[in-house]
C-alpha cells in the first residue's frame, strides 16, 4: 500500500489554483504533505550547498524519492572523491568545478609576494642610489676643500714620494719604448732594403758576364749583413715585448691599485671632516644618534683606506724588485745584441740569442698558425 502511494506522489501533479492552495483532492492530502515536506528539505539542503561551495562536510546529501525517511540521509563527510551538489529535482549528483576558498588564498598570497619581491628589489634599488649620491657629495666637498685649502688631507709622505717616483719612472720608460719600437720599425726598412739589393746584386751577377765576380761579392755580403740584421731584429723584438709588459701591465696594476688607494683616502678624509663637524655640534638626541653612524662610517672607511695602503706598499716593493730583475736582463741582451751585430760577430750574435732563449722565426712567418695560439 505504501508503494503504490509513493509511486503515485511521484507521478501525480499537483493542481495549484491562483490563491496558491492546493486543489480540492481530500484523497491526496496525505500526499500532499509529503510532497510539500520533501520539497522543503530539497530547496533548503541545496540553498545550504549553494552557500557552502566545495567545503560540504557540513552538508547532507538526501537520497531516495518524496517522503523518504530519516535513513536516507546520507551525511558528506562519508564520502570521498570530489566535492558534489545536489540536484533535488533531477536526483543527481553535481561536480563542483568552482574554484574554492583555499585556491583563491593562494592565488592572492602568490601575488602578493610577487608584489613585496618587487617592491624589496625598488627599495634596495633606491637605497643603493641614496648611499651613492651621499657619498659623491661628501666626496666632492672634500675634494673642492682641499683645492682651496680650507680642508686637511691625510698624507703619508713616505708612500707619497715612492708613487710619485713610479710615476716618473713609467713615463720615462714609456719614452725608452717608444724609441725602441722606433729602432726596430727603422731596422726593419734597413733590413727590407738590404734583402732586395741583395737580389738584385745577384740578378745583374747573372746578367753582366764582364762584373760577375764583383756583383757576387756584394750580393753575398748583403744576405749576410741581412741575416744577422732579422737575427738582432728578433732580440729587439724582445727586448721591445719585455718592456712592453714591465710597463704597460706590471706597472699600470700598482697603479689601477694606487688609484683605489687614493679614492679610499678622499672617502676617509671626507668622512673624518663630517663626523669632526658633527662631534661639534649640540648633544641632543637626534644629533648623537647621527654621530653615532657617522662615527661608523669613519670606522668603515678607516679600515678600507689602511687596508689599500698596506697594498700599495707591497705592490710597490715587488714592483721594485721585478723591474730591477727584468731590466737588468734586458739590458744585457740589448747591449750584447747590438756589439755582436756591428762588430761583425754573428757566431757571438746568435749565442746572445741562445743565451736567453729567443727563437726566431723564419722568412714569412710573420703571423703564428692556428697551433701556435693555441
Amino acid at each position: 500500500m505504501t508503494d503504490s502511494i509513493m509511486s503515485k506522489a511521484a507521478t501525480m501533479e499537483i493542481p495549484i489554483n491562483s490563491n496558491g492552495d492546493t486543489g480540492t483532492l481530500p484523497e491526496d492530502d496525505s500526499l500532499e504533505q509529503a510532497a510539500k515536506l520533501q520539497w522543503s528539505l530539497d530547496e533548503k539542503d541545496l540553498q545550504q550547498v549553494m552557500v557552502s561551495g566545495p567545503n560540504l562536510n557540513e552538508t547532507s546529501i538526501v537520497s531516495g524519492g518524496y517522503g523518504g525517511t530519516a535513513e536516507g540521509i546520507i551525511p558528506t563527510s562519508s564520502i570521498k572523491g570530489p566535492a558534489v551538489r545536489y540536484n533535488a529535482e533531477f536526483n543527481k549528483r553535481i561536480p563542483v568545478t568552482g574554484l574554492g576558498p583555499n585556491m583563491h588564498h593562494s592565488s592572492s598570497s602568490s601575488s602578493m609576494t610577487a608584489e613585496e619581491i618587487t617592491r624589496g628589489v625598488a627599495v634596495e634599488k633606491l637605497e643603493t642610489m641614496k648611499k651613492w649620491g651621499l657619498n659623491t657629495y661628501k666626496c666632492t666637498k672634500q675634494m673642492i676643500s682641499e683645492r682651496f685649502g680650507r680642508g686637511s688631507r691625510t698624507v703619508d709622505l713616505e708612500l707619497e714620494a715612492q708613487i710619485e717616483v713610479l710615476r716618473d719612472t713609467k713615463r720615462k720608460y714609456e719614452n725608452v719604448l717608444r724609441l725602441a719600437r722606433a729602432l726596430t720599425n727603422h731596422f726593419y726598412n734597413m733590413v727590407q732594403t738590404q734583402h732586395a739589393l741583395g737580389d738584385t746584386f745577384a740578378d745583374l751577377s747573372q746578367k753582366s758576364p764582364e762584373l760577375r765576380d764583383e756583383f757576387g761579392y756584394n750580393a753575398e755580403t748583403q744576405k749576410l749583413l741581412c741575416k744577422n740584421g732579422e737575427t738582432l731584429l728578433g732580440a729587439i723584438n724582445f727586448f721591445v715585448s719585455s718592456i712592453n709588459t714591465l710597463v704597460n701591465k706590471t706597472m699600470e696594476d700598482t697603479l689601477m691599485t694606487i688609484k683605489m688607494y687614493e679614492n679610499a683616502r678622499l672617502e676617509f678624509d671626507a668622512y673624518r671632516s663630517d663626523l669632526e663637524e658633527l662631534s661639534m655640534g649640540p648633544r641632543d638626541a637626534v644629533a648623537m644618534a647621527r654621530i653615532d653612524a657617522a662615527q661608523q662610517q669613519y670606522q668603515v672607511h678607516k679600515e678600507k683606506y689602511e687596508r689599500l695602503r698596506s697594498d700599495v706598499t707591497i705592490k710597490l716593493k715587488f714592483l721594485e724588485e721585478n723591474k730591477v730583475k727584468v731590466m737588468h736582463k734586458q739590458l744585457l741582451l740589448f747591449h750584447n745584441a747590438i756589439s755582436a751585430y756591428f762588430a761583425g760577430n754573428q757566431q757571438q750574435l746568435e749565442q746572445t740569442l741562445k743565451q736567453f732563449n729567443i727563437k726566431l722565426r723564419p722568412p714569412g712567418a710573420d703571423k703564428p698558425s692556428w697551433l701556435e695560439e693555441q
